[in-house]
C-alpha cells in the first residue's frame, strides 16, 4: 500500500524546498523527493558555484591591471587551478548542506532519497516505495542539451555540470554556443589563461538581445583574446589523440578547430523525460517542457509543475516565484500570476548585463510610440575612475503612458543597478519617478536620471 501524504514534491531546486517548508508549516504531512543534489542546478551547477569561479577569474584580471593603477606586484601572476576549485567547492557545499540539513530536520515533512517517478496521477515511486497524495508539485529542472553529432560519445566533452569538477586549466577550450553559458565560461577561463575559441552558428553572439548589446558583449569578449566563430556550425567533433577535432560547416575560416577541451553551451533540456508522466496523463510540449496555466496548474487536477521544468522561466530567481506564486493562491488567497511576472535576468560576463523588460526590437515589433536613450559608460564617472569603461545603458519608454517598457545596463555594476529600473516598472509608475529622484554621486546609478531626461522618440 503506498504511504500517504498531504502533499509530494519532486526535486529539491529553488522552488521545492521552499515549497516543502510552508506546506510543513501549514500542519500537511509532507514528502520531498531528490534524486541527486540538494539544492539543484543553482547551488551545484549553475548560479552559487559559476559565480564563484567568475570572482577568482576576476581577481586574477585585476591583478593582472595592477599596474594600470600604480599598483606595482613586481611579476606576472599565475593561477593554481586547484585552490580555485576547492574554493567553488566550499562555497557549494555550504548551500548543498544547508538545504539537505534544512528539509531533514523539517517538521512534517520526510525526505526520500531517490528517482521519483509518477506511477498513477496521484502516487510517486521512489526506490521500494509509493508515496500517495492529493497534491503533487514538481520540481525536476533541468540539464544541458547535448546534440546527437554522430561521434559525441566518443569525446570527452564538457558540459555546464561537468565543467565543476575541472581542477587544471585547459590549454585550448572551445566553447559551442554563443549565448550565456557560453559567453561566462569563455571569460572565465580566459582570464585563468586558456586560450578561448567560442563558436555560434547564428550571425551574433546572444541573439535574445539587441544587435548593439550583441555588437558590444563581443567587443568585450575579443579584447580580452577570445577567438569568436560567428557563423560557423559545429557538425561533429571526434577523438584527436589527447584531445579534440571540432569539424564547422561555415564560410569562412578554417573547417576545422583542434583544441584540449570541448565545452557544449547549446541550451538546457527539461529533466521531464524519466517521470512517468505519460502514466498520470501530464502535457508536455514539443520540447518536454509541462504545460501549465498561469497559476502553474498542470492539466491533471492536484498536480503542479514549478521551476525551470515549466518553461515559464530559465532562472533561480523565477522558480523562486514559481513558489511564490503557487503558495499565495494555494495557501493565501492572494491570486497570483506568472504573466504578472516582469522579464528579468543578467549576464555574468564583466562587466555584467543586466536586463529588464522589452528589448528594442520587441518595442519596434509591437508598434508602439516610444521613447529611447542611451548613455555609454565613457560618459559615467564613476567608471571612469575605476577604469572600467566599457558598455553603454540603454532605456526604453511608452511614449503614451509614460512608462518603461525595457532596460539594458552592460557595465560595471550593471546586474545591480538594474533593479532601480525594475521596482519602477512593477510599481507602474511613470519613468519620470526615477528620472527626479536625487542619487548619490558618485555611483553609476545616478547617471539614470541623466539619461532619461535625454529620451528621444525611437526612430
Amino acid at each position: 500500500m503506498p504511504k500517504k501524504y498531504d502533499a509530494v514534491v519532486i526535486g529539491t531546486g529553488q522552488s521545492g524546498p521552499s515549497l516543502a517548508a510552508r506546506l510543513a508549516k501549514e500542519g500537511m504531512k509532507v514528502a520531498i523527493i531528490e534524486r541527486k543534489l540538494f539544492g539543484g542546478t543553482c547551488v551545484n551547477t549553475g548560479c552559487i558555484p559559476t559565480k564563484t569561479l567568475v570572482a577568482s577569474a576576476r581577481a586574477a584580471y585585476v591583478a593582472g591591471r595592477g599596474e594600470e593603477f600604480g599598483v606595482i606586484t613586481g611579476g606576472a601572476h599565475s593561477m593554481d587551478m586547484k585552490r580555485v576549485k576547492e574554493r567553488k567547492d566550499g562555497v557549494v557545499a555550504k548551500s548543498n548542506q544547508g538545504v539537505e540539513g534544512w528539509l531533514k530536520n523539517l517538521d512534517n515533512c520526510t525526505v526520500y532519497e531517490g528517482h521519483g517517478r509518477f506511477e498513477d496521477p496521484h502516487i510517486i515511486g521512489v526506490g521500494e516505495e509509493s508515496l500517495e497524495a492529493d497534491k503533487i508539485f514538481i520540481n525536476v529542472g533541468g540539464r544541458a542539451f547535448v546534440p546527437p553529432f554522430s561521434n559525441i560519445k566518443s569525446v570527452d566533452y564538457l558540459t555546464n555540470s561537468s565543467m565543476m569538477e575541472l581542477d587544471f586549466l585547459p590549454e585550448h577550450l572551445v566553447i559551442i554556443g554563443g549565448s550565456y553559458i557560453g559567453l561566462e565560461f569563455g571569460q572565465i577561463y580566459r582570464r585563468f589563461g586558456s586560450r578561448v575559441t567560442i563558436v555560434e552558428r547564428a550571425s551574433r553572439l546572444i541573439q535574445q538581445e539587441d544587435e548593439d548589446i550583441s555588437e558590444a558583449v563581443q567587443e568585450i569578449l575579443e579584447k580580452e583574446g577570445i577567438e569568436i566563430r560567428l557563423e560557423a556550425e559545429c557538425i561533429d567533433a571526434t577523438k584527436d589523440g589527447d584531445g579534440v577535432l571540432v569539424n564547422l560547416d561555415c564560410d569562412r575560416g578554417a573547417r576545422q578547430v583542434k583544441a584540449s577541451h570541448l565545452l557544449l553551451a547549446v541550451g538546457r533540456q527539461p529533466n521531464t523525460d524519466d517521470l512517468g508522466l505519460e502514466k498520470a496523463g501530464i502535457d508536455v510540449d514539443k520540447r518536454g517542457y509541462i504545460v501549465v496555466d498561469d497559476q502553474l496548474r498542470t492539466n491533471v487536477p492536484g498536480v503542479w509543475a514549478v521551476g525551470d521544468c515549466n518553461g515559464k522561466g530559465a532562472f533561480t530567481h523565477t522558480s523562486y516565484n514559481d513558489y511564490e506564486i503557487v503558495a499565495a493562491n494555494l495557501l493565501d488567497d492572494d491570486p497570483r500570476r506568472v504573466s504578472d511576472r516582469i522579464l528579468a535576468y543578467a549576464l555574468f560576463i564583466d562587466p555584467p548585463l543586466g536586463r529588464v523588460g522589452m528589448t528594442e526590437a520587441q518595442v519596434r515589433k509591437s508598434g508602439r510610440k516610444a521613447l529611447l536613450a542611451t548613455r555609454p559608460m565613457t560618459r559615467v564617472s564613476r567608471a571612469v575612475e575605476k577604469g572600467e569603461t566599457q558598455g553603454f545603458m540603454k532605456v526604453l519608454v511608452d511614449a503614451e503612458t509614460k512608462e518603461i517598457l525595457g532596460a539594458a545596463i552592460l557595465g560595471i555594476g550593471g546586474d545591480e543597478i538594474i533593479h532601480s529600473i525594475l521596482d519602477v516598472m512593477y510599481a507602474r509608475a511613470p519613468y519620470t519617478v526615477i528620472q527626479r529622484a536625487v542619487h548619490i554621486h558618485p555611483t553609476v546609478t545616478e547617471l539614470i536620471p541623466t539619461m532619461l531626461g535625454d529620451l528621444k522618440p525611437l526612430q
